[in-house]
């Protein structure tokens, strides 16, 4: 066995280093996942705005993020409906709730007075919309006050549950606030000043 030089490091010594390089080696290894890790979300959070996020557009300043494009190919096909799609749309009713009958008041020809009697036929045009609403229907309920032919002491008969103020919304427009207050969140404020609900 050879005799080591004094200035070259024992073998118990080198095994230290390396267990001490590989520990060093390992530390930087975590710490460089760590690093990227942390960039990768600082870049995220830098690449969010108004468009991609919850925030609003007013954090987006005076640069604008650009609208998406569609990410789809260009088709030889025209835009709508193809050849032999089966299409659902909106039908005629064969029962319509009101029927309006347009005549035309002269022949376009040579200007002759025409009248519904003369009609050969018809085209027709259906449009389904919303009723009208209409306007509160006010119930008076009127408590009589009868005399009794015996005793002579008058009785008045008693207004029906619910009816206890002079003049007060039903339960069916009562409804319809509660609605708007809690479940479509209208702000009481924007409310006609009638129908804003008394605190007491």
């Amino acid at each position: 066995m050879g005799v080591e030089s004094p200035n070259e490091p024992s073998r118990d010594e080198l095994i230290a280093l390396i267990s001490a390089q590989s520990a060093q080696i390992s530390a930087l290894v975590a710490e460089n996942t760590a690093l990227k890790a942390r960039i990768g979300e600082l870049e995220r959070r830098l690449g969010l705005n108004s468009s991609n996020s919850g925030k609003p557009p007013s954090s987006d300043g005076l640069k604008r993020p650009a609208r998406v494009r569609s990410l789809r190919e260009k088709s030889e096909r025209k835009p709508g409906g193809q050849k032999g799609h089966k299409g659902e749309t909106l039908r005629q009713s064969a029962e319509p709730d009101v029927v309006e009958d347009h005549f035309p008041a002269a022949c376009a020809e040579c200007g002759t007075a025409l009248t519904p009697d003369t009609s050969a036929g018809h085209a027709a045009r259906q449009v389904f919309d919303l009723p009208e609403p209409k306007p509160l229907i006010v119930t008076e309920h009127r408590a009589h006050v009868c005399g009794c032919s015996a005793c002579g002491a008058t009785t008045r008969a008693a207004f029906p549950e619910g009816v206890n103020a002079p003049v007060q919304y039903g339960a069916r427009i009562a409804a319809f606030v509660v609605d708007l207050l809690h479940y479509q969140l209208l702000p009481e404020r924007a409310w006609p000043t009638s129908w804003r609900i008394s605190s007491a």
